[in-house]
């Protein structure tokens, strides 16, 4: 096969795999030193889809064959979709052409488990220590680790590696065995604890041997199983709490043409994975825990983003008074940032808030009004009701089919080569 052809079947392959951001890269580069490549502290990415993921890493499988038969995956071992293999050598001829010719800036790399998982391992790593050892390429590189590989593989993986990731794939252990019975979720978990360990020797001693040092990811699929969002959730928050993952990565599920009849032959909403990324957000950057954003079992609202349902359910808090409030309180008035919070407590050393001090913010006003007091502004007493704040504040339905409203939402791996224009 040609290799134009492998790599045509091996992106498209990839392109299910949502955790390819670049973000916390370290600082290299090649000026004055041999080899080629750089980051950047702030991630290498210069395009990225709207709830943050970089499409300008070159991401690609080593081989879509598979031992495994996860139900969900297109790659399964009774999927009928046409199969190919990179060799570690064509992998690195890619990325070095490809770095060259301002295509991309550096490499995310996952696989099929063909033979073994060590032999799978093996071959991700030899790429990485190619590219690191033989070319000094400094890049960034973002490996895809097997669960089930000697920890010593994975050890050598973070080496060479920017990021590591361990898929999870599903929020529940009852899930995982109806849907990936050749996984385990304890083997996983095991896995994760393994890099965390590493990455706290690295953290406690300095001077060691640089590991993996923009941390570890995960990905879970939504809407694959009957798994809600407050179980999505949880567990998002479990694995924040005892691996100290840097992001987890949410991938709505996506049928595949002549799918099992274990998996539903209907998407979910994309913009359910949208709200997910919202809360995911606000577990991370504003101290909301799941509890807070699901009281109960259930889905997080589509109408409305998470930290805006948040405010509407707890009216009590509001109006706040932005001259007397902390900064994390400040923080969960819908329109108002974490960032912008900070600087009104600033500012209020100075003097009082006014209205036109949030305003010149660029602070969502529509959404911060009916919850905010400053020292010239307060919204009418009692003037709207939870429910028609919600109507108010809600986005304009979208016209058309549903999918065609969650468009702008989706993620999209962009094609190597487009297809030319025609007039």
């Amino acid at each position: 096969m040609e290799l134009t052809d492998k790599l045509e079947i091996l992106a498209d392959a990839a392109k299910y795999d949502a955790s390819c951001a670049s973000s916390g890269a370290p600082k290299r580069g090649s000026a004055g030193l041999d080899g080629f490549g750089a980051t950047t502290g702030m991630g290498i990415c210069h395009s990225y889809t709207p709830d943050g993921r970089c499409v300008s890493l070159l991401k690609i499988l080593l081989t879509n064959y598979c031992a495994y038969d996860c139900q969900y995956c297109v790659n399964r071992r009774s999927s009928n979709v046409p199969r190919a293999r990179f060799s570690v050598r064509e992998v690195v001829k890619l990325t070095t052409d490809f770095y060259f010719r301002n295509y991309i800036d550096g490499l995310f790399l996952s696989s099929g488990i063909i033979r073994s998982a060590d032999y799978t391992m093996e071959q991700l790593v030899q790429v990485a220590r190619t590219l690191r050892e033989v070319h000094q390429f400094r890049g960034y590189i973002h490996l895809k680790t097997i669960p089930d590989a000697d920890p010593a593989l994975i050890a050598a993986a973070g080496r060479y590696a920017d990021r590591l990731s361990v898929n999870i794939e599903l929020p529940t252990q009852a899930g995982i065995e109806r849907l990936a019975p050749e996984k385990n979720l304890h083997t996983i978990k095991l896995a994760m604890g393994a890099i965390r360990r590493k990455l706290d020797e690295k953290a406690q001693e300095p001077g060691a041997p640089a590991f993996a040092p923009a941390g570890q990811s995960t990905q879970m699929i939504v809407g694959a199983d009957a798994s809600d969002d407050r179980q999505v959730l949880a567990t998002a928050e479990t694995l924040y709490g005892s691996y100290k993952l840097k992001r987890v990565y949410y991938s709505a599920f996506s049928p595949i043409p002549h799918s099992p009849d274990s998996v539903p032959l209907q998407a979910p909403p994309l913009l359910r994975e949208h709200r997910l990324y919202q809360a995911d957000f606000l577990l991370r950057a504003y101290g909301f825990q799941v509890h807070e954003l699901l009281p109960a079992a259930g889905n997080l609202a589509l109408d409305i983003d998470p930290k805006l349902a948040w405010a509407l359910a707890h009216r009590e808090h509001f109006p706040l008074d932005l001259n007397r409030a902390g900064a994390a309180m400040i923080a969960r008035v819908p329109g108002i940032g974490v960032r912008n919070a900070k600087r009104l407590v600033e500012l209020r050393r100075l003097r009082r808030i006014r209205y036109a001090d949030v305003s010149r913010l660029r602070c969502s006003m529509k959404k911060a009004a009916p919850f905010i007091v400053t020292a010239d502004y307060s919204p009418p007493q009692g003037a709207s009701s939870s429910e028609l704040l919600r109507r108010a504040l809600a986005p304009a339905p979208q016209r058309g089919p549903q999918q065609q409203a969650a468009q702008q939402l989706a993620p999209q791996q962009l094609d190597l080569w487009p297809a030319p224009q025609t007039s």
